[in-house]
């Protein structure tokens, strides 16, 4: 299970990067806090992190719950991808908002293999 909590050190070290990056944007658009909206591209680097931390809540008990229940290695696999998919997602929306598709597609069908191979697990288990 160590690679499991290194992939989720990982992944929470890539949202503390979007929200360094959304700090720095904030500076640079001169968007003052609190405030959300503003320059285009300040609105980019924010919704990059804020949907990261929405795809967070999904992805990290999953990727446990499918590493105890399914298959360690696998759950590692697809850890190691979701990290890849939000760094295409973050770019490619950073870049123009309609090229955010592949990452954000990346994202979601890998937090779904992860979700429903959990419950599939746990039902499995829970069977025997």
């Amino acid at each position: 299970m160590i690679w499991v909590g290194f992939v989720t050190v990982a992944a929470l070290l890539e949202y503390m990067v979007f929200g360094e990056l959304v700090a720095r944007a904030r500076v640079k658009y001169k968007v003052e806090a609190p405030a959300t909206t503003g320059d285009p591209i300040f609105e980019r680097y924010f919704r990059v992190q804020q949907n990261t931390l929405e795809s967070l809540v999904v992805f990290i008990p999953s990727m446990w719950l499918f590493a105890q229940y399914v298959n360690l290695a696998a759950a590692v696999v697809l850890g190691a991808l979701f990290i890849v998919a939000r760094i295409v997602y973050a770019a490619g929306y950073v870049k123009d908002p309609g090229k955010r598709g592949p990452g954000a597609v990346m994202t979601a069908a890998l937090n779904g293999i992860l979700l429903i191979g959990s419950l599939i697990g746990l039902i499995v288990y829970a069977a025997v």
